[in-house]
Order: C-alpha cells, then sequence, then structure tokens
C-alpha cells in the first residue's frame, strides 16, 4: 500500500530573518569600525576602545548573572589581574600585547579557578559578598607587592615608547576584536548544551536538577568564561590608560558599570547588554560636565528604567515587538503532508 503519510515532519530551527540580517550587518559593521584608523580621528577611537570594552564586560556579567544566576560583585578582581597580567606580560616578559593577552586568559583561568573552589562554597548573597572579599584580597596584595608599583601604581613602559598612531591603532583592533567577540561568544554558548543548561537553571534551578542538569558544572564554566572575559577587558583598558593603580584597578565602579549596563538593558537577553551599554556610554558623555550630580542623574535613570521596565529596555522593546537578533531561540517547526518545508509555528526554549 502506497500513499503520503499524515504525520507532519518536525525540526528544531535557530535562525529567523532578523539574526540572518544581525549576521550580515555585524560583519559589515565590523570591517567597516576596522578601518577607522585609516581615516578617523584619535579621540574618536578612544571613545570607542572605551564602549567596546565596558561592552565586553557587561556581556559578560549579563552571563554571569542573567542566565547563570551567579550575582557577583566582585568581577573587578579579573579587570584588574587583567590590568597586572598584561602589565608583567608586555614589560617584564617583553610579549607582544597580543600574546600578552593570551597570557591574560591563561592567567584569569587559573586564578578563576582556584577562587571558585571558595567562592562555589557560597551562595545567594553570600556569593555576592565573598566575590567582593576575594577583590579586596587582590586589591590589598597588589597593593603591598612593591615590584607591582604598590599602591602607587605603575606604568606599562613598553607602550609608552611605542609611537602614539601604532599604539592606538593597535588597542583599537583589540578593543573591536573584544567587544565584537564578546557578543559572538555569547550566542555561541547560549546555542549550545551549556547554554540550554544555563536557560534551565534560569526557569528553575530544581527543574533543571530533575532533567539532569549538572547545576555545579554549568555556573562553574560560566563563571570561568565571564572571569576570563572581564581580565581581557581589564588588559585592554589599561593597554589604553597605560598607568595601572590598585585602587583604579580592583576598584568597585567596574562592576558597578556592568550591573548597570546589564540591567537598564535587560539581563538574560544577547541585546540587553548592547542597548544598555549605549545608553550608559550616552548618558555618561551627555552628563560628563554635572561633576557628582551625574552619578545622582545616572542612579535616577536606574532606578527608573527598572520600575517602569522590569525586563529592561530590550525586554519592553520586545514585549511590543517580538523579535529576537541572534539565533539562539529554538523553534519547533512544523509541515504537514504535501505542505513543503517546515514553517515555525513556536518557540521551543529561549
Amino acid at each position: 500500500m502506497t500513499g503520503v503519510s499524515a504525520t507532519p515532519a518536525f525540526r528544531v530551527e535557530r535562525a529567523t530573518p532578523a539574526s540572518r540580517a544581525t549576521a550580515i550587518g555585524g560583519v559589515l559593521l565590523f570591517v567597516a569600525m576596522a578601518s577607522l584608523p585609516a581615516w578617523g580621528p584619535a579621540g574618536t577611537m578612544k571613545l570607542l576602545v572605551e564602549f567596546l570594552t565596558l561592552l565586553a564586560l557587561a556581556q559578560m556579567w549579563n552571563l554571569l548573572a542573567g542566565y547563570g544566576g551567579l550575582v557577583s560583585i566582585g568581577q573587578q578582581a579579573f579587570v584588574g589581574l587583567g590590568a597586572y597580567a598584561v602589565l608583567i606580560s608586555v614589560d617584564r616578559l617583553v610579549l607582544h600585547p597580543v600574546l600578552a593577552l593570551a597570557v591574560v586568559a591563561v592567567a584569569a583561568l587559573l586564578v578563576a579557578s582556584l577562587t571558585s573552589i571558595f567562592a562555589f562554597r557560597l551562595s545567594g548573597g553570600y556569593f555576592a559578598i565573598g566575590t567582593w572579599v576575594i577583590a579586596e584580597v587582590f586589591r590589598i596584595f597588589v597593593a603591598n607587592t612593591r615590584e607591582l608599583g604598590a599602591g602607587t601604581g605603575v606604568t606599562i613602559q613598553t607602550l609608552v615608547a611605542m609611537p602614539a598612531p601604532e599604539r592606538q591603532a593597535l588597542v583599537y583592533w583589540l578593543a573591536l576584536a573584544l567587544g565584537f567577540g564578546s557578543v559572538a561568544a555569547a550566542a555561541l554558548i547560549m546555542r549550545s548544551r551549556l547554554g540550554l543548561a544555563l536557560r534551565a537553571l534560569r526557569d528553575s534551578e530544581p527543574a533543571a536538577l530533575s532533567l539532569g542538569v549538572n547545576v555545579f558544572r554549568a555556573k562553574r564554566a560560566i563563571y570561568l568564561v565571564a572571569s576570563v572575559g572581564a581580565a581581557l577587558a581589564g588588559a585592554v583598558i589599561y593597554l589604553q590608560l597605560l598607568r595601572i593603580q590598585p585602587n583604579a584597578a580592583f576598584g568597585v565602579d567596574w562592576t558597578v558599570k556592568m550591573i548597570f549596563i546589564a540591567l537598564i538593558g535587560g539581563l538574560g537577553r544577547i541585546e540587553g547588554p548592547i542597548i544598555g551599554a549605549v545608553v550608559f556610554f550616552v548618558l555618561q558623555q551627555a552628563l560628563a560636565d554635572y561633576g557628582s550630580l551625574y552619578l545622582v542623574l545616572i542612579g535616577a535613570v536606574a532606578v527608573g528604567i527598572t520600575l517602569l521596565a522590569p525586563r529592561g529596555l530590550w525586554g519592553l522593546f520586545t514585549a511590543r515587538f517580538p523579535v529576537a537578533l541572534f539565533g539562539v531561540q529554538r523553534r519547533l517547526a512544523v509541515a504537514g503532508p504535501g505542505e513543503g518545508p517546515p514553517r515555525a509555528r513556536g518557540v521551543v526554549s529561549e
């Protein structure tokens, strides 16, 4: 007996027209921005380095807290670690800054692996305070180490001797790779099995456990990724600033900025830190001349957005216009007999 089966075909899809357009637009934007040192002013490159490194920091904190549920207020530990690791790599080991970043990544991975042994014995608010204590231990240790400049700080001499245009272009390209790379890394992680585990944890940790998710392994993996990302951002930041001082490098202001950007943009969405970084950077530039009032205004904006849009600006936007710029959501595509290719009928997982 022959005939067409009445059983519909199913397929899980990630890509959408919006995500395909985002990928193409992202590549074109990256290429255009990469050419900036050939024609753009140094001041613009400096501003973009600041923006791109803040974007990377916020993406890493969003992975940590927005997806992993690990609210850390001590990520400045790895910003400072990246700064001093790049100093040692460039000045003491005489490595090229690009190779120095590889050393920074390895150092951050090792330190994060060790600190996670202590931090993961805590949970909730205790975890948050514990990460801050770890950052303070790092700061105090560096501030009392004469070889690292102690409390007065130290200058990255190798880069000071480099011609300014060459140095500015190099740091800009590193920041560009870091900023775009952080977004791409977040998208790849959320498309992986680790991403599925993190989304399950975000929705319900007990339910994730009942489904066989290794909660400790998933949280530790994202902690390591976020720590390495923060260290790389810290390295690039201080390759531009050149002067490293422990109270600044290990200052809690770095984590405050990460939290602010992630919250106003929208936690648990890759788009959130991008929107948040743009808003924060515009506010920072617009209010820079207001002195201490700048902090009050920034705080008022954060409180207002949190009250009016608990899911952040991107969450507020998608509530009215459901669109996904990154192909990380799984949609069930169904095709009935003779209906042609499968059609997306719903979201399986966000």
